[in-house]
């Protein structure tokens, strides 16, 4: 559970570092973000490992995990590193799964999470480093590659959303009596 609070730590961290908008400060940032990141296999990994788990925890988690990519893909809109678009939608996205999940939790259904959810999150903390760095490193295109995969992203969320929205549909017509 301390590891899911030190990721929400982490992100006014990263977000304090992006401000200074120089090189090294951004690099600085894209590890902060890294750590926090990993931190959240760790997290999940040791809570199985020593059989840890906690309601809390698995509420706290992925709230964690929206929290420090929400802040950082709004904090790279100001200066153009990525598409308002499509922080739009990603945090949309979000915000209608949870009013799914808690539709879904009102009528005593569990919606599990998705790969195609879990590949979109993966794809994010890959992604955004390389947009927060913004340089290529050697002939690796860093931005372009963390841009096109954000957009990547937003096509996975729209799949997840579309699957969550699915789960709840089919959950309820199951649970629903036929007269």
């Amino acid at each position: 559970m301390w590891i899911t609070w030190g990721r929400v730590g982490l992100t006014p961290i990263t977000i304090i570092l992006l401000a200074f908008r120089t090189p090294q400060m951004d690099l600085y940032a894209a590890l902060c973000f890294m750590i926090a990141s990993a931190s959240d296999y760790f997290d999940g990994y040791l809570a199985r490992r020593f059989q840890s788990v906690s309601v809390m925890g698995k509420f706290m988690d992925p709230i964690a995990d929206k929290i420090l990519v929400s802040a950082i893909l709004i904090a790279l809109i100001p200066d153009g590193r990525i598409d308002p678009y499509m922080v739009i939608i990603l945090l949309s996205r979000d915000t209608l799964i949870n009013g799914v999940r808690s539709l879904a939790a009102s009528h005593q259904l569990v919606i599990d999470a998705k790969p195609t959810g879990k590949w979109k999150t993966a794809t994010q903390m890959v992604c955004l480093p390389a947009v927060m760095i913004g340089r290529p490193i050697g002939s690796i295109p860093l931005y372009e590659i963390g841009y096109y995969g954000l957009w990547l992203s937003v096509v996975l969320s729209v799949i997840s959303a579309t699957e969550y929205i699915y789960g709840y549909v089919r959950g309820r017509n199951a649970a629903t009596p036929k007269t």
